[in-house]
């Protein structure tokens, strides 16, 4: 397997609804303890598998943002219910780096998934992780941050994503980002390997 990169918006494996894992090899393991390496790299504090054209179902975390500190958290096919209250607050995604907006999330949840040794997680989470998990299901749904706002919250920074929509075609134009087909056949070939 390659090397895993962070992709930008709009790569279409950001709107790939991802599919069940049903298996946990080495190469799996790996490329987790990778996906880490990215969040870290680019001060993030979640990182969600598709966000590396990955189209599976996981996404790792760590609310401090920092390798030395706080628990490094795998989260394997996550299902969140139970939400409770609303909250404010600033949101950012590592794929439209620069970009921040107010996005209401619920107070707190319920978090079933399970960890890379294959444990169950069944727990009641609130505040910033609630809000971390939220956030990294809805990359896993295909479903971005920016898509929660208002047209009111999203006008100020409409430029912005052009922008990022803009760099993405013009990349993609010079050949530096793969053809939708090409990107399919990747994702087929991993959902065949992980998935059902």
């Amino acid at each position: 397997m390659a090397s895993l990169k962070l992709i930008p918006y709009p790569h279409p494996t950001l709107r790939h609804r991802s599919k069940p894992i049903v298996r946990v090899d080495q190469e799996l393991k790996d490329m987790i303890d990778e996906m880490f390496e990215i969040m870290y790299e680019f001060r993030g504090v979640g990182l969600a598998a598709n966000q590396v054209n990955l189209p599976i179902r996981l996404f790792v975390a760590n609310p401090s943002g920092d390798k030395e500190e706080g628990p490094e958290m795998v989260f394997i096919n996550p299902v969140i219910s139970k939400g409770k209250g609303t909250a404010d607050a600033e949101e950012g995604c590592l794929s439209l780096p620069g970009i921040n907006a107010q996005v209401k999330r619920n107070k707190s949840l319920n978090i079933n998934a399970y960890s890379m040794d294959g444990t169950e997680i069944n727990t009641e989470v609130d505040g910033f992780l609630a809000r971390i998990i939220q956030h990294e299901v809805d990359h896993l749904d295909g479903v971005l941050f920016i898509d929660r706002l208002s047209d009111e919250i999203r006008r100020p920074i409409s430029d912005q994503i052009a922008k990022f929509e803009n760099s993405f075609e013009s990349r993609r134009k010079s050949g530096e980002i793969p053809s939708d087909e090409a990107l399919r056949d990747q994702i087929l070939e991993l959902e065949k390997k992980y998935c059902l």
